[in-house]
């Protein structure tokens, strides 16, 4: 169980559109502009948009895996610990907070994609 940070990064390239730019000490990903992430890699945590029912739902769920970071508006972002999580569940997470954050044409065109065979 866990992901590494170098797979976490493996991941974002499931997601189009994904821009990786340096925080200092962290690591922001965004698409077109947007933020939908963070990567701690010293901390091997990710920060991730979600909605505010599932942030709560998760942190309740398994507060050993998931921290409330903070709410903005009405999305809820989640810490993650990359150590504690499966590789599919966090892939789906990540591709939310994707989806929550890139424009709708793009999202349906990745969602289309992910469908055919």
């Amino acid at each position: 169980m866990g992901v590494s940070v170098d797979e976490f990064l493996g991941m974002l390239d499931e997601l189009p559109e994904v821009k990786q730019s340096d925080g200092g000490e962290w690591v922001a990903l965004k698409v077109r502009g947007k933020g939908f992430g963070y990567l701690w890699e010293k901390t091997e945590t990710v920060g991730l948009k979600a909605t505010i029912e599932e942030q709560i739902a998760l942190v309740a769920e398994r507060p050993d895996v998931f921290e409330a970071q903070f709410t903005a508006g009405r999305f809820g972002w989640v810490v993650v610990h990359l150590t504690k999580i499966e590789p599919d569940e966090l892939l789906e997470l990540v591709t939310e907070a994707w989806c929550l954050t890139a424009p709708k044409n793009l999202v349906d065109a990745h969602e289309a994609g992910r469908a055919s065979p």
